[in-house]
């Protein structure tokens, strides 16, 4: 094995930078600790540090807690502008699809029965694409009659929510204005 050469802090910094530059997916503190090699403790120093100079500096980009890991994205100020460059994809999720999503996320693990039962109409079509987009998985079978199939949300769910876990997500109570008792 070589010997990783000792590096200073803005080389570190700047180490972390590029990873996360580069990196597709969130890279949690482990696995730049790997890389570089230094202690998870330290990069989480160094990763609140660039977070700081961002903010601090109001750049465009920023780190942010992703799936329990790190990431690098744009800063939401700059939306606007980014809309304009990538035009909105048409492959937007259908009100169903976010439905549907949203029954998983708050209430999983859960089967297609109960997603229908919730909705009151068939998920099957909708389930289909939320698995193929991968923001949803199966993740084993109830123990009850027929065995269903029992879903639950992904990493790429949370990655595309920018969302660090599932606690992240709003509380229900939060909705209850959008959908009055009946």
């Amino acid at each position: 094995m070589v010997a990783m050469p000792v590096i200073f802090r803005e080389e570190e910094r700047a180490a972390i930078e590029a990873l996360l530059f580069v990196a597709s997916e969130p890279l949690s503190p482990e696995a730049l600790s790997k890389i570089i090699g230094l202690d998870p403790e330290q990069i989480h120093d160094l990763i609140a540090d660039l977070q700081d100079t961002y903010e601090r500096e109001k750049r465009g980009i920023q780190i942010i807690n992703v799936a329990q890991g790190f990431q690098m994205s744009t800063h939401p100020a700059y939306h606007p502008y980014i809309e304009k460059l990538l035009q909105p994809a048409s492959s937007r999720l259908s009100r169903a699809a976010l439905e549907c999503l949203a029954i998983i996320a708050y209430r999983q693990p859960v089967t297609r029965a109960e997603i229908e039962y919730i909705r009151g109409v068939k998920a099957d079509r909708v389930l289909a694409t939320l698995l193929e987009r991968e923001l949803i998985q199966e993740v084993g079978r109830k123990e009850t009659i027929g065995r269903p199939i029992i879903y639950a949300t992904t990493p790429e769910f949370l990655r595309v929510f920018g969302l660090d876990s599932l606690a992240d997500l709003p509380p229900l109570a939060d909705f209850s204005d959008a959908f009055p008792a009946e």
